[in-house]
């Protein structure tokens, strides 16, 4: 009778299979973090903010994606048949990676309104993607503006009251367009995140 093979004690951890930081293969070419120029049509902002960990502490080597409408509420997408104008030069697609301090910064512009598939405004908001070390799959989420209205948005409608203002950029006092949006993979202050 032959000895079974060697088994690994159930008290042993192993590695877990993760995911990066590998974000700088075959993706820089596409590293952009300002989506305007000079005259690029609409209310010129900046969207910055940390990506933080279930205990508030800053990802380093996490890549952000966003996009987003014009001024007018339309897509450069050719699945966008609105007949609105699009704007010269602006595609509304932004990507970075996460800086040693778990920072990221777009500069933009605020986009319109969009409708919902259902013909309703959405109030005006950016898509955001998230990819970070130990995510299979990237992380989908929005961020509106403050002092929008809110209540007419269908998605926004399906989010939990109390989780709303996980959503929800603040404004930097001192400067108006600047607009404050951290996002947090897990903890009390867990980003609201959908499926897609």
């Amino acid at each position: 009778m032959t000895k079974p093979a060697t088994t690994i004690s159930k008290h042993i951890t192993t590695p877990s299979q993760t995911v990066g930081p590998y974000l700088h293969i075959g993706l820089d070419w596409l590293t952009t973090s300002s989506l305007v120029t000079a005259e690029t049509e609409g209310q010129h902002i900046v969207l910055q903010g940390c990506l933080l960990d279930a205990d508030g502490q800053p990802i380093p080597d996490g890549m952000i994606e966003i996009w987003q409408a014009n001024a007018h509420g339309k897509y450069a997408h050719p699945d966008d048949h609105q007949a609105k104008s699009l704007t010269k030069n602006f595609i509304g697609f932004g990507r970075l990676s996460i800086d040693e301090q778990g920072g990221f910064r777009f500069s933009t512009i605020k986009p319109g309104p969009v409708p919902h598939h259902d013909g309703s405004m959405q109030a005006s908001h950016i898509m955001v993607q998230v990819f970070a070390r130990g995510l299979i799959k990237q992380l989908v989420t929005r961020v509106y503006f403050p002092d929008d209205d809110h209540s007419h948005d269908l998605v926004l409608k399906h989010v939990p009251v109390e989780r709303r203002h996980t959503l929800v950029a603040t404004a930097t006092k001192d400067s108006p367009n600047v607009f404050n949006w951290n996002i947090a993979l897990g903890g009390e202050s867990e980003t609201v995140f959908f499926t897609i």
